[in-house]
């Protein structure tokens, strides 16, 4: 039987949402404010769901205690107060819009993880906001 468990996380971090193939103009017209030329930010709200089988000696789908870690280590440190087109190697050439960041959370923590386990990434932009990335 399986059961799901989700650790809540946090992040802030500036973005600029750009397609370098296009012009000015239409990067407007496609991102609008999310296009300006010096960034802007969000306080990034993460769920982290887990589903698998209870461990019968343990009780636990998974330790929250150390997935708190590896969410720290991994995606906390990595992302937290950090302008994602500039300071990390994962947006150099990847648009960081929230689909795209869902999805390298999941490619980072995934391999993490006991491959028995199922994965689900819900990362919210605003509290309106929100994408879900399964794998």
């Amino acid at each position: 039987m399986a059961i799901a468990v989700t650790r809540k996380a946090h992040f802030n971090a500036a973005h600029r949402l750009f397609n370098p193939k296009w012009s000015e103009q239409k990067n407007t017209e496609v991102f609008g404010l999310c296009s300006l030329p010096n960034y802007h930010g969000h306080n990034y709200e993460l769920d982290v769901t887990i589903t698998g089988e209870v461990n019968p000696e343990s009780g636990f789908v998974i330790n929250l205690k150390y997935l708190k870690k590896i969410i720290k280590e991994n995606i906390e440190d990595k992302f937290d107060h950090k302008n994602l087109n500039l300071d990390t190697d994962e947006f150099k050439d990847l648009n960081p819009t929230s689909e795209n960041i869902a999805i390298v959370i999941w490619n980072i923590l995934k391999p993490i993880l006991d491959p028995s386990f199922s994965l689900s990434i819900t990362l919210y932009e605003t509290e309106r906001n929100f994408v879900t990335y399964n794998g």
